[in-house]
């Protein structure tokens, strides 16, 4: 799921991509998100994968966990009987989870997008994205790969999120603001348009920002400036 999309909702995103059955690897906080945001699309979730071994042979939620994430005899059923997706919101796991899945697949992972999502006429995403409920997209934004946009988030027109950036719930990104890769955006701030945020970049719950994040730095605040170590 993957390039410029032309869908006015995420009933045909996910028609158009004809979306399969889903892994979740994790059964965690972001696992039920995932599992509730499949689920809100139909979509069949057989299991997930976790390697917390109390969660083994148990249900989250009503679905089973099937096994460790390292699963030879499951992953091998990836991009044949289903898809995958990783529900994490630790980068390093996150990525040698996705180079394992994709080494062994090929590709087959999925973007969990909420029913209640707001999608433009046009669009980019790459894969492993997580959208949340009421989420507002405005008009050719992009979304790179891997990302998390929590509920209620606004990112208006020409917005672009680099690969495993974070957007919190409530988060309002103005036209044409630029997220650096691995950057994370706290519940509620406020990022005026045309704002750039740097790579790993972090900006406090509740913030304003309207002058340019450093790559690395942290602020927070109304107006949003650097915190001191």
């Amino acid at each position: 799921m993957r390039g410029q999309h032309k869908c006015h909702s995420v009933a045909q995103f996910y028609k158009f991509f004809m979306a399969n059955p889903i892994i979740i690897f994790g059964a965690g906080i972001l696992g039920k998100v995932a599992l509730d945001i499949f689920q809100s699309q139909n979509i069949l979730v057989y299991g997930f994968l976790d390697d917390d071994t109390s969660l083994q042979e148990q249900d989250v939620l009503g679905t089973p966990v099937l096994g460790s994430t390292d699963s030879q005899k499951i992953l091998k059923q990836i991009g044949k009987k289903c898809d995958a997706f990783v529900a994490s919101d630790n980068n390093i796991f996150k990525k040698a989870q996705a180079e394992q899945i994709m080494t062994l697949t090929k590709g087959s992972l999925a973007n969990a997008i909420h029913a209640s999502v707001f999608l433009p006429s046009i669009w980019h995403c790459g894969i492993g994205n997580m959208i949340g409920s009421r989420v507002v997209i405005g008009v050719n934004v992009q979304v790179g790969n891997f990302c998390i946009i929590g509920s209620g988030a606004i990112l208006e027109a020409d917005t672009h999120i680099g690969h495993y950036a974070q957007v919190g719930t409530g988060a309002n990104l103005g036209a044409g603001v630029l997220i650096g890769e691995g950057a994370f955006i706290g519940a509620g701030a406020v990022l005026v348009a045309g704002v750039k945020v740097g790579k790993n970049a972090r900006v406090g719950a509740g913030s304003v920002v309207v002058q340019d994040v450093a790559a690395n730095q942290t602020v927070f605040g109304n107006p949003a400036a650097s915190l001191k170590s």
